[in-house]
């Protein structure tokens, strides 16, 4: 702020970083839809903070509470508010090690002492979560909403799978807890919720096959999911929890510590002993320089972690030493903001600055249309990155990106590269701001914004990139598997207009496919063969063939065991279909709405015309070997694809997931199986090579 400012001048910049911040307070914690990094954001919260720090008459002079004075809130409507036992508090963080060496040195001039242990976890990037459990019996999950009161989610916390509903007895002999008191009668545990990469790389594909637009990262998704109002569809997102704090505890570790409970580190033990789920890697040391050491060393880790990792907490132990510290904002109302004992170092996000050689747009299947920012190849976070997605025409404006800008790129939640902001020093002084396109670029069809949201699509029913990418989704690996028609061949069918969709496909002779190709009586036969041969395809490849919306490649085999057939999941009712174990109001609806236009049912009675014939699946063997049983596959098998191997399981009543947990039966690992096969062993899960797969799978 300039020595010429006037009282006012400060107010009004008081008043705009205070509406910023709210804005981006909405879109975090009530949208789970970010528009800045959290380091920007960050850098925003200081800026307020030092501003009312050096004037806080001007800061007075507004109505409300300052956002530095305040948690987060994520209450929304549709949930039941619940009281904390104990205010949920938030971090304060640091970016550099001269924060964190003040952070030390305060905590030493209240305490009277150097020689202090802390304790180092991994920051995970997730949504915080306080759970209760009741005598061992877990009762309640609420969201931290404000800090003193959050939403119910208890039904949604249920469905992941990796939570024990009650909580572990300690051993015989072990002298934690007082033989008397061996579970608290009522204990808060602080968590984070959060979503694999994996599983995020999968929904996200599934939102490709669907023609929607994929969501920008891991740490959004999750929280997105667990304030979803049905359960069902939450079950079907895979989401996970790690847990590492304390709330309230009855009776009260302060009166009364029992059996060493006296510290966090004596905590994270207790949790392990609870089989609960904690971070998997935990530092105790004593001094500031130890803590930055474990800090460097975690930086070197965290990409193999199971969770998106974006920092380091760094808590002081002593629970008593915790209590003498205190809280940041108490005596103020009763409201506790942030603990002075721990802080959070944030790693900075990775990025790089690149420039934009071109805006290009895409069609999807379903006509949505995506804009992709071409880039000079840039090195990030361990990979080249030659594009980036810019999201829709609205972020686009929002960012005010042009063709020619130098931009900083930034891999969000570490997976999908994205436009962060444009650098405007950089500029060439004769660009042009961008007009996102009116027309659908591939048929010129004027292209309509979907009602309530931000995609624009080409609503032309008959538009050829439409087809293209709808003929080559059906054709794909992941669906039918046509051995030999990839983008090339798609191309080119439709060029010589040999075929307007899909069932035209399973009527091409091998003489219309003589001309294409010099020498070509090989190719010909060899793709008219290939495409016979699916014509009696697993019944749960065709519909997710078919590109339904919100069905993927599990939900079709839900589908295909239910209904055996198209003509059968043609007519199956909307309540039909919502039974189905795992299918949600709005999964449903999606699939009776596809059944339900004319032009989709004139494609089922084509195929079926064209004698396409999908197979079945195999009744599942209930008292097969593998019935109840959870299997994980990870790595390449020497003799099995994938597919077949989950194929085999399933027909022997098993279950495949595509992540371990202490409810994972076996895993089952090939050449270069990664993280999975090291959680395996973590959790001491049985694992198999091929040759035990097959051993199980045997006739006894």
């Amino acid at each position: 702020m300039s020595a010429a400012a006037t009282p006012s001048d400060i107010t009004a910049q008081i008043a705009r970083l205070r509406t910023e911040i709210a804005v981006h307070d909405e879109r975090y914690y009530r949208q789970a839809r970010p528009e800045i990094s959290d380091f920007d954001y960050d850098q925003l919260k200081r800026a307020l903070a030092d501003l009312e720090a050096a004037h806080p008459a001007e800061a007075a002079a507004l109505f409300g509470a300052s956002p530095v004075r305040r948690v987060g809130d994520d209450r929304s409507e549709g949930f039941t508010r619940v009281k904390h036992h104990f205010g949920m508090t938030t971090l304060d963080n640091t970016y550099d090690a001269g924060e964190l060496r003040d952070f030390h040195a305060r905590l030493v001039k209240a305490l009277g002492t150097g020689d202090l242990a802390y304790t180092v976890e991994p920051k995970i990037d997730g949504v915080a979560v306080s759970l209760t459990y009741e005598n061992g019996h877990f009762t309640r999950a609420v969201t931290r909403g404000d800090g003193e009161e959050g939403d119910d989610i208890t039904a949604n916390v249920r469905t992941i799978r990796s939570l024990p509903a009650l909580l572990a007895s300690a051993p015989a002999g072990d002298d934690l807890f007082a033989a008397a008191a061996e579970l608290p009668q009522l204990i808060e545990i602080r968590g984070e919720i959060f979503m694999r990469d994996e599983e995020f790389r999968r929904i996200n594909a599934a939102q490709d096959e669907a023609g929607e637009l994929p969501y920008a990262n891991p740490r959004n998704l999750a929280a997105g999911t667990i304030k979803l109002i049905d359960p069902a569809i939450v079950a079907t997102r895979k989401l996970e929890i790690v847990l590492y704090g304390l709330g309230a505890y009855e009776p009260a570790p302060e009166a009364e510590p029992l059996g060493g409970l006296d510290s966090q580190s004596s905590f994270q033990a207790r949790l392990r002993a609870w089989s609960l789920p904690v971070v998997e890697k935990f530092w105790l040391v004593r001094g500031v320089d130890a803590v930055l050491a474990s800090i460097a060393e975690l930086d070197g880790l965290r990409r193999g972690f199971a969770y998106p990792t974006d920092g380091a907490v760094v808590k002081l132990d002593v629970f008593a030493q915790q209590r003498v510290v205190g809280y940041r904002g108490e005596g103020q109302a009763a409201r506790k903001l942030s603990p002075r004992w721990a802080c959070a170092y944030k790693f900075a996000p990775d990025r790089a600055q690149t420039r934009i050689l071109a805006i290009t747009v895409q069609v999807g299947r379903t006509g949505a249309v995506t804009p992709v920012a071409e880039l000079e190849p840039v090195l990030l976070a361990g990979s080249t990155v030659k594009r980036a997605t810019l999201h829709n025409a609205d972020e686009i404006a929002r960012k005010d990106v042009r063709v020619g800008d130098t931009v900083l790129v930034e891999k969000a939640g570490e997976i999908i590269p994205a436009v962060i902001e444009v650098v405007l020093a950089k500029r060439p002084a004769d660009s042009a701001a961008y007009v996102f396109p009116s027309d659908c670029p591939a048929c010129g069809t004027p292209l309509a914004r979907e009602e309530g949201g931000v995609k624009w699509m080409c609503v032309n029913a008959d538009c050829h990139e439409k087809t293209r990418r709808r003929i080559e989704h059906f054709a794909s690996k992941a669906c039918v598997d046509i051995d030999g028609l990839g983008e090339e061949i798609v191309e080119l069918l439709l060029s010589k207009k040999l075929i307007r969709g899909v069932s035209d496909l399973f009527l091409l002779t091998q003489a219309q496919l003589l001309p294409l190709k010099k020498s070509g009586e090989v190719w010909a036969g060899n793709l008219v063969n290939a495409i016979a041969a699916r014509r009696t395809a697993d019944l749960w490849r065709v519909i997710h063939g078919l590109g339904i919306p919100q069905v993927g490649a599990a939900a079709a085999k839900d589908l295909a065991r239910r209904f055996r057939s198209l003509d059968g999941l043609a007519e199956a009712t909307l309540n039909e279909i919502i039974q189905i174990d795992g299918f949600g109001e709005k999964t449903a609806e999606s699939v009776r709405a596809w059944f339900n236009q004319p032009s989709n049912r004139m494609l089922v009675a084509e195929l079926l015309a064209a004698r396409v014939s999908p197979t079945p699946p195999a009744a599942s063997s209930v008292g097969g070997a593998l019935a109840g049983k959870t299997l994980v596959l990870t790595g390449t098998l020497s003799s099995l694809s994938r597919e077949e191997a989950q194929a085999m399981i399933e027909t022997a009543g098993g279950k495949v997931s595509g992540s371990v947990s202490k409810k994972t039966h076996y895993v089952v690992a090939g050449e270069e199986a990664g993280s999975k096969l090291e959680k395996a062993r973590a959790l001491g899960v049985e694992v198999l090579d091929e040759t035990g797969l097959r051993a199980l799978l045997a006739p006894r």
